[in-house]
């Protein structure tokens, strides 16, 4: 029995190929099936909604009628289906290059879901600069469920090619790399993924990227999800999670968990994020624009900037090879624990606080907030700086962002500034008296010769 009447057999009232709706993905152009350019993409919708609303209705509804005890419409119960989030999914099936799209309650319930494909034995490859909520569920599975993981450098293919055998069940890919920024080549590991077992799955985490600036279902990718809470949403108000697939039959594997867990994404937050994903662009587009700006003016000022827009990212080729654009997130080391601390508390405009992809500026030492699960060793073996800030660029005068990590960066190192300079007048000093005494002591020497000579002594 395929996996399609495994469904319907349990679930009669749900249609698992989207609940009787248009095709996915919906057709963007109302005069035929031509793709639309991405800007327009992100915000046109088609809605068969029974009064023609111009904004996709929010069914607060947790339950629908039906015609009959035997049912037969189109929805039953909201966790296995609702209008709205049905909407938001065809909508980002469309900007995703996807067949089939889904959305949860957040971007870790999505590769909750994606996790429940693994069965005992299985063996996952991973990078060793992970997300730390990703690093925390990985280690659970590890210790919980049986499930093999290896963390190498994904940004080294020859590196991943040695770990992978037949019984590579999954092969879980970010990049940019967060906090480190490293670029990871899709196309290179998903071809050798997928030669040394033909089932294995290679899946993306995008979230630092969006659908607007990297397509990794066209790099190569089996699956591809995102937190919806970042860049899709822009505005922190909601948690959510997407999953994208172009196999059917996968998207039916990843709907069933979905529906009998009840992670699905309410209909509010359906709305929440179908009108958070039409301004992606204008979003997108202003946030790169001050990332460029504050990584030019870091790195000019003598840090060790990382950071995919710079010409001195080593993989900055690799990374434009694959992606529309650098992203908004950057991170830089001050060689000072202490200093990056006072510049993260010091800074006024950018907010202390985890996360990234929302209009404000945010500011964060992922070692102590974001990756503080990963114990410290581990973070020694991996090569995470301690003093390694990461900034989240928003959309604010991008003037007013420079100015103020400016001010913070010199309040920060004033003390250390008056310390260096403490230290180097006090030598200076001394070296100084030291020359002096020298000098008398010499030029005493010299007379007292001079006298023994004058008097018959020498």
């Amino acid at each position: 029995m395929s996996a399609s009447s495994t469904l319907k057999k349990a679930f009669p009232q749900v249609d698992a190929e989207g609940h009787n709706l248009p095709p996915s993905p919906a057709p963007s152009s109302p005069h035929g099936s031509r793709r639309y350019n991405i800007a327009t993409e992100l915000v046109y919708t088609e809605s068969n909604d029974q009064y023609n609303a111009s904004s996709v209705p929010i069914y607060q509804s947790a339950t629908f009628k039906q015609s009959s005890h035997e049912g037969g419409g189109e929805y039953d119960y909201t966790r296995s289906g609702n209008p709205t989030r049905t909407h938001l999914e065809r909508h980002l099936a469309k900007i995703m290059s996807a067949q089939r799209a889904l959305v949860v309650s957040s971007g870790m319930a999505a590769l909750d879901v994606i996790t429940r494909l693994l069965r005992p034995g299985d063996e996952v490859v991973t990078g060793d600069d992970l997300y730390g909520g990703t690093n925390r569920l990985l280690k659970y599975l590890s210790t919980n469920g049986g499930i093999i993981v290896h963390h190498v450098d994904t940004t080294n293919p020859d590196k991943v090619k040695e770990v992978l055998t037949d019984k590579t069940a999954m092969v879980l890919l970010e990049t940019p790399t967060n906090p480190l920024i490293k670029i990871v080549d899709i196309p290179t590991i998903a071809a050798a993924s997928h030669e040394a077992n033909p089932n294995c799955l290679v899946i993306v985490d995008n979230t630092m990227m969006s659908p607007l600036l990297l397509s990794p279902l066209e790099l190569g990718a089996d699956v591809v999800y995102e937190s919806g809470t970042k860049y899709l949403s822009g505005h922190h108000d909601v948690m959510a999670g997407v999953i994208a697939v172009n196999d059917p039959a996968l998207g039916e594997r990843l709907y069933f968990p979905i529906n009998a867990s009840g992670c699905g994404l309410s209909p509010f937050d359906s709305w929440l994020l179908m009108r958070g994903v039409k301004t992606l662009k204008v979003r997108m587009d202003q946030q790169q624009a001050n990332a460029q700006r504050i990584a030019e003016f870091l790195e000019s000022h003598g840090f060790k900037v990382r950071y995919p827009g710079l010409r001195s990212h080593p993989q900055y080729d690799l990374h434009h090879s694959m992606a529309r654009g650098a992203g908004a997130v950057l991170s830089f080391e001050t060689g000072d624990v202490s200093v990056s601390e006072r510049i993260v508390a010091n800074a006024k405009l950018w907010a202390i606080s985890v996360s990234f992809g929302c209009v404000n500026s945010l500011i964060s030492l992922p070692c102590r907030m974001s990756h503080a699960s990963i114990d410290a060793k581990t973070r020694k073996e991996r090569a995470m700086p301690e003093d390694l800030i990461r900034l989240c660029v928003g959309i604010e005068d991008v003037d007013d962002l420079i100015d103020d990590l400016r001010r913070a960066v010199s309040v920060s190192t004033r003390n250390r500034v008056f310390w260096v300079m403490l230290i180097f007048s006090s030598w200076y000093k001394l070296a100084l008296s030291t020359s002096l005494w020298t000098a008398l002591k010499r030029t005493r020497r010299s007379l007292r010769s001079q006298v023994m000579k004058e008097y018959g002594y020498g």
